[in-house]
């Protein structure tokens, strides 16, 4: 990793509920629901040629490999948009 996280992780997996302090940030009214819409990406359907190996990896994973890959490609996109 690049930019390493400086989150202490271990910490805030040990807090519980009530030690966190949400006073900073606004409640959602039903308003704010009622208006909301959820945009997923739209899928396209495509060829891939990938190594037979990494294709039978991905399988060997069990069903919902394609969106695993699909993951994986967007981490990697989301990353190189950050450099």
């Amino acid at each position: 990793m690049k930019n390493p996280s400086k989150t202490d992780w271990k910490r805030l997996d040990s807090m519980k509920e009530d030690d966190i302090n949400y006073d900073d940030i606004p409640e959602l009214s039903a308003d704010f629901f009622e208006k909301a819409e959820l945009k997923l990406p739209s899928k396209k359907s495509i060829t891939l040629r990938v190594d037979g190996d990494v294709l039978e990896w991905f399988k060997s994973q069990g069903q919902g490999y394609q969106t695993r890959i699909n993951k994986l490609l967007r981490k990697y996109m989301e990353h190189q948009q950050t450099d």
